[in-house]
C-alpha cells in the first residue's frame, strides 16, 4: 500500500506542474495577445513552457502528456473560433502541428538530457561512495573496525540502519555462516533482515544484514551498487585476513626456530654428562655382585641415564629433520650387525625381556645410514618394551624380499596391540597411544615420528599393524637393496601429507 500511495503522490504532483505551467502560459498568452504581438509568440510561451514542465517533472512521459495538453490549450484560447477545439483558419492547423510536433521533439530531449544529468550525478555519487569506503577500509585498524566502516558506508548509501557481521575467528555467528555457504541465491531474504554474504576467496567471511521493509523496496541498480560495494569489503576483509595469517605464520616461525635451538643447545650439553654417566654406571655394575644392593641403585641411575641419552638422541635428529640438515651417508651394511647392536644396548637396560632374532643365514648387506637405522631399531624396540608385559618375548627379523628387491625389518611385541583409532595416528608426533599425554609411559610421542622420517629418507616404508597370529603388535619397515639417489643426501621432515 506504501508503495501505490507514493506512485499516487508523484503523480499527482507531475499533474499539478502541468496545469500550473499550461495555465500561466495562457495567462502570457493572453496578455500577449492583447498587447497586439502574433501567434507565432505565444506560441513560444507555451513551448518555454514544456521545457520547464519536462525540467521540473522527470519523466518522458510527462513532456509528451504536457505537449498535447498545450497544443490544445493553444487551439482552445488562440485559434479562431475561440474557446473551442475546432480550426475555421487552415493556417492554425499547420501551426498546431508544427507546434505540437516541436513540443514532443522539445520535451523528449529535455527528459533525456535531465535523465541523462541525473544518472550521471548518481553514477559520481556511487563512484565517490565507493572510493570513500574503499578509502576507510584501507586505513582500518582491524576486522572489527572494517565491519564498523561497512556497516555505517551500507546505511548512509542505502538510508538505513545496515550491520555487518563478521565469521573471523568467532563462532557466534556459526549458523548463518552455513546458511551463507549453501546460499544458491545472491542474498537471503528473511522476515526481519536480508543477508548479503560476503564471500572471500576461499570462505564467506561474513554477511551485511539490511532490514526487510528497506531491502524489499530497493531497486536493481541499488542492489547492484551493494553488490559493488560488498566485493570492495570483500576485497579488504580477504586482504587483512592473508595478512594476519602471514604474521601469525613467521611469528610461528620464529617460535619454532628458538624452541629448536633452545632443544639443540639443552640436548648438545646434556649429552656429555649423560654419556659419562653410563660409562661409569656400567663400568660400577661390572664392579659391583648383582646380589649386592648396590648393585640395583647402579643399575637405575643406567637405566635413567641411558633412556635419557636416548631422548636426546631423538631431540637432536628432530631438530636436524627441522632444520633440513640431517645428512643421511650410505654404506653396505651387514643386518645382523645393525640388528645385534640394537639388541644389544637394549638388553642393557631391559634384561628382564627376551628378545628373539631372526636374520638371514646368509650375509644381508643393505645401504644404510648404520647410525640412524639403529636409531629406528633402537626406538621401536624400546616402544615394544613399554607395551609388553614382562615375561613376554620380542622379536625381531630381517628377511629379503628378492621380487621387489628390499630388506624388511619387522619388530612385533606381545602386547595388546594397537587400537583401531590409533593406528592411523601412531606416527603423528608427540601422539601417544589412547590420546594420553606426551610423556605416557616415559614416552616423548617423537621415537616413532623419527622412525619414519628416516625411513622415508632411505626410500623406504614403514607401517603399524596388528599381529595377525596373536596377540601383540608389529612394525614393519622396509628399505631398497639398491641405492639410485647416491651416497648421501639431505631430508627435511614434512607432516604435511597428514
Amino acid at each position: 500500500m506504501k508503495n501505490i500511495k507514493d506512485i499516487k503522490d508523484i503523480f499527482m504532483y507531475r499533474m499539478l506542474i502541468i496545469f500550473v505551467m499550461i495555465l500561466g502560459a495562457s495567462a502570457v498568452g493572453h496578455i500577449l495577445k492583447y498587447m497586439g504581438f502574433s501567434e507565432i509568440n505565444i506560441v513560444l510561451v507555451f513551448l518555454l513552457a514544456i521545457l520547464l514542465i519536462a525540467w521540473a517533472a522527470t519523466g518522458y512521459i510527462t513532456g509528451i502528456v504536457a505537449s498535447f495538453i498545450a497544443t490544445f490549450a493553444f487551439n482552445y484560447f488562440f485559434a479562431e473560433p475561440y474557446y473551442t477545439f475546432s480550426v475555421k483558419n487552415p493556417s492554425y492547423i499547420i501551426t498546431i502541428i508544427l507546434m505540437t510536433i516541436t513540443a514532443f521533439i522539445t520535451s523528449t530531449l529535455t527528459s533525456k538530457m535531465k535523465h541523462s544529468a541525473l544518472e550521471a550525478r548518481e553514477k559520481e555519487a556511487e563512484a565517490t561512495s565507493l572510493y570513500s569506503l574503499n578509502t576507510r577500509l584501507t586505513g582500518a585498524s582491524d576486522i572489527n573496525d572494517m565491519a564498523h566502516i561497512s556497516a555505517s558506508a551500507v546505511s548512509l548509501s542505502f538510508d538505513c540502519e545496515a550491520q555487518c557481521l563478521c565469521f573471523y575467528k568467532s563462532n557466534k555467528y556459526d549458523k548463518i555462516r552455513e546458511r551463507m555457504e549453501n546460499l544458491e541465491t545472491a542474498f537471503d531474504p528473511g522476515e526481519k533482515f536480508w543477508d548479503w554474504p560476503i564471500y572471500g576467496n576461499e570462505e564467506p567471511l561474513g554477511v551485511i544484514r539490511i532490514p526487510a521493509e528497506k531491502a524489499v523496496l530497493m531497486s536493481e541498480d541499488q542492489k547492484s551498487l551493494l553488490q559493488v560495494m560488498i566485493e570492495s569489503i570483500a576485497l579488504a576483509m580477504d586482504r587483512w585476513q592473508a595478512s594476519q595469517k602471514q604474521m601469525e605464520a613467521d611469528a610461528e616461525i620464529v617460535q619454532e626456530r628458538y624452541r629448536t635451538n633452545l632443544l639443540r643447545s639443552i640436548s648438545h650439553d646434556l649429552r656429555t654428562p649423560l654419556s659419562g654417566i653410563i660409562g661409569t654406571s656400567e663400568m660400577l655394575m661390572d664392579m659391583v655382585e648383582e646380589s649386592d644392593e648396590k648393585y640395583e641403585m647402579i643399575k637405575g641411575i643406567f637405566n635413567e641415564a641411558d633412556w635419557l641419552h636416548g631422548l636426546m638422541e631423538n631431540i637432536l635428529s628432530l631438530t636436524k629433520l627441522d632444520d633440513g640438515k640431517l645428512t643421511i651417508e650410505k654404506e653396505r651394511e651387514a643386518v645382523e650387525e645393525i640388528v645385534g647392536g640394537a639388541v644389544s644396548h637394549i638388553s642393557r637396560r631391559f634384561p628382564e625381556y627376551e628378545i628373539r632374532v631372526q636374520v638371514p643365514e646368509e650375509l644381508l648387506l643393505v645401504p644404510m645410514d648404520a647410525k640412524l637405522i639403529e636409531q629406528v631399531l633402537l626406538n621401536l624396540l624400546d616402544n615394544a618394551m613399554k607395551h609388553t608385559p614382562k615375561g613376554k618375548e620380542i622379536s625381531v627379523s630381517v628377511t629379503e624380499d628378492k621380487k621387489l628387491n628390499i630388506a624388511v625389518f619387522k619388530v612385533a611385541d606381545q602386547g595388546n596391540g594397537i587400537k583401531s583409532e590409533d593406528l592411523p595416528l601412531v606416527f603423528k608426533p608427540f601422539y601417544t597411544s589412547g590420546g594420553e599425554l606426551a610423556d605416557a609411559h616415559r614416552g616423548t610421542g617423537l621415537g616413532l615420528p623419527i622412525c619414519e622420517s628416516i625411513v622415508r629418507a632411505h626410500g623406504g616404508q614403514i607401517e603399524a599393524r596388528n599381529r595377525e597370529d596373536g596377540n601383540g603388535a608389529e612394525f614393519i619397515f622396509t628399505l631398497p637393496m639398491e641405492d639410485n639417489r647416491g651416497d648421501k643426501q639431505g631430508y627435511k621432515y614434512s607432516d604435511s601429507r597428514r
